[in-house]
């Protein structure tokens, strides 16, 4: 038995839990891990809430990103005592997931925890920040470099948003970040953005194609927002698209893309190749700043986690969440 949170669905509903679980509620995996931190993504909060169809399989251990320590294997690229990291290959929704004392996963789906960091410091990057990072790296892989222009992030005080701004401000990019909350302005240009703007401007239905402002944008909120960062990138520019947290549509039309040359890069995180993870893992020991990432991050015990994914959604946390499954 262990502890963990627990997410059933049965006539009396939909329901998340804190519990003893039994090692029998695993799924099948060549590895088992004794996970030390997890944390808290907008996905995570989604399925604790059951605000939309992430989970599914039950009964279901929520968590897509975990940090821990190999006790048992069946597969010969890991030893027991290995530090392992894992984000995303549908943990937390078809797989039992990191918000637990224990996980077994398929070996290939492990990340070897780098150097630079410990497993709580992984587990404050966590999904969103490598999701930040994937974002980063497609822009500079586009050949957008920090003397092109600004780069727009929307989402600014969630945890991509948190991240990308971190990231490019120390790469010398400069960068206009894109918040509902205004009150924290100086948080965001203590991350390194040059400028706030309010999220009301994207945020509303605009023209197909509007001025140019943009080198470059890393949006995680989707909807309007992502259709009028398009309108407004720079010829040859490129936005970078990873979220929904205004919506799953679209509601563009193709002239950015024809008359400006503009390049839509979606950046999945869950199916990422193992290659993509690791240059994606590597980078961020190089270009992530450990004190900005302090800054940015609040601890928590596991028997906080479901309160604190409803307030997730609710645009009440900044930054990211470390949860500590042993308290």
């Amino acid at each position: 038995m262990f502890k963990g949170i627990l997410i059933t669905k049965d006539e009396a509903g939909y329901k998340a839990q804190l519990q003893q679980i039994d090692e029998a509620v695993l799924p099948e995996g060549d590895v088992t891990v004794r996970v030390e931190w997890s944390t808290l993504n907008y996905k995570d909060g989604l399925a604790i809430t059951g605000k939309a169809p992430v989970v599914r399989r039950f009964p279901m251990v929520p968590g897509i990103d975990f940090a821990g320590t190999v006790t048992a294997i069946a597969n010969p690229a890991w030893t027991a005592g290995d530090k392992v990291v894992l984000n995303g290959w549908g943990v937390g929704e078809t797989h039992c997931g990191g918000l637990a004392q224990m996980a077994r996963v398929k070996g290939d789906w492990l990340v070897a925890l780098p150097a630079a960091f410990t497993a709580r410091q992984a587990m404050a990057i966590g999904t969103a920040g490598y999701t930040a990072m994937l974002c980063v790296l497609a822009l500079e892989k586009h050949g957008i470099k920090p003397a092109d222009g600004e780069i727009l992030v929307t989402g600014a005080n969630g945890g991509v948003g948190s991240v990308a701004i971190a990231l490019l401000a120390k790469l010398g990019y400069t960068v206009v970040a894109s918040t509902g909350r205004p009150a924290e302005a100086a948080h965001l240009k203590a991350l390194g953005a040059a400028d706030i703007i309010d999220r009301n401007e994207l945020s509303l239905p605009g023209k197909p194609i509007g001025k140019e402002r943009w080198a470059g944008v890393v949006d995680a909120v989707g909807s309007h927002t992502l259709a009028n960062a398009c309108a407004t990138t720079r010829y040859r520019g490129a936005v970078a698209a990873c979220g929904l947290a205004q919506g799953m549509d679209f509601p563009a039309t193709v002239a950015p893309f024809i008359l400006r040359g503009v390049t839509l890069y979606g950046i999945d995180s869950v199916m990422a190749p193992l290659a993509v993870r690791q240059e994606a893992w590597t980078r961020l020991g190089r270009d992530l700043e450990i004190a900005k990432l302090e800054s940015i991050t609040r601890e928590i015990g596991l028997g906080e986690a479901i309160a604190v994914a409803a307030d997730l959604l609710e645009g009440k946390v900044r930054g990211r969440v470390v949860v500590d499954v042993n308290r």
